[in-house]
């Protein structure tokens, strides 16, 4: 059998904590090795369900680990370009929280480094690894609705109570629109693999972030229009209507923290039929294709050019947009 690809974690960030670290320690491949963090009281709520993990006081130290084969960084969102060129320099796979860059053209320098050293480095994009993603993307490419004629996008939640959040800090990056737009418009993207020609935007500014971004867009085939906020009641969803029927995904984003994934069709004659995944961990599933393309050479679903993308469509809509 292979060895499994030993994963550090630069940093306890609560979301690492919850999320991503019990991902790489149930994935298959793959295995959770080091926790980099100056604060030990941090490290051992990881330890409890990851007893044998290895505790370094620096990011430096764990990068300098011969015994580490990726880093997965989940630090907040201005050092993220930062570390994974680190992580790339010292020869390690980088799995980075999104945004993986401020701006598009930072990926640039992580694009060069990654063809020069051969690894894996990819955003933690983790939608596209779900399989409610994988049947919508093949249901449209199918015709299962006719002629795509228009997308629609929302993701949303109230944090304002959480002051210390970097997503309430401008200096961490914060906004929603980095946190969040990059499913609305990723999203679209990936499930129909068509790229916006024009954009236009408005933006409701708190304190130098985003609290609440609309979006409009024109694809060469269909029209395009979302939200994203920090600042109102939970919801998500997306929606693909199409001229002979329309897909709607519940749950398209938090599965199984918001509820259950679930993709209706809905065709001619008020039919509607539904696929659930009560049961899929995207995190999970994430991990194990990151494994997969570094052991076996195995295509990954997310690369950096993908999310790229993406990221030129959030500097478009920041660029372009009217203040509400």
């Amino acid at each position: 059998m292979q060895k499994p690809v030993q994963f550090g974690v630069l940093g306890a960030a609560k979301f690492a904590r919850e999320y991503m670290a019990p991902a790489i320690h149930a994935a298959n491949g793959g295995r959770l090795a080091a926790l980099a963090t100056s604060d030990a009281a941090k490290a051992e709520p990881f330890q409890s369900f990851c007893p044998d993990l290895q505790v370094f006081d620096s990011y430096d130290a764990l990068l300098a680990d011969a015994e580490i084969d990726a880093i997965y960084i989940p630090l907040p969102n201005h050092m993220h370009a930062e570390w994974s060129l680190k992580a790339l320099s010292a020869g390690k796979h980088v799995l980075c929280e999104k945004p993986m860059t401020m701006k598009a053209d930072e990926f640039d320098a992580l694009i060069q480094k990654r063809d020069q050293s051969g690894l894996l480095a990819a955003e933690a994009y983790m939608i596209v690894h779900h399989p409610q993603w994988q049947l919508a993307r093949k249901l449209i490419a199918d015709g299962a609705i006719g002629k795509l004629v228009h997308v629609t996008g929302a993701f949303s939640f109230d944090n304002r109570s959480d002051t210390r959040n970097i997503r309430n800090r401008a200096e961490t990056g914060g906004g929603g629109l980095r946190d969040i737009g990059v499913y609305v418009i990723g999203g679209a993207r990936f499930a129909t693999g068509q790229e916006p020609v024009s954009v236009q935007s408005a933006i409701r500014w708190q304190d130098d972030i985003d609290i609440f971004t609309e979006i409009r867009a024109q694809f060469p085939g269909f029209t395009y229009s979302s939200y994203v906020s920090i600042r109102m009641h939970p919801h998500q969803e997306m929606v693909f209507h199409g001229e002979s029927g329309l897909i709607r995904l519940t749950t398209p984003f938090n599965a199984r923290v918001f509820g259950e994934a679930r993709v209706e069709l809905h065709r001619p004659g008020l039919e509607v039929q539904v696929t659930r995944f009560p049961g899929a961990d995207h995190y999970k599933l994430q991990v194990e294709a990151f494994c997969r393309s570094i052991r076996d050479g195995a295509e990954y679903p997310c690369p950096l050019e993908f999310s790229r993308g993406t990221q030129e469509v959030i500097d478009r809509v920041f660029e372009g947009a009217v203040s509400l």
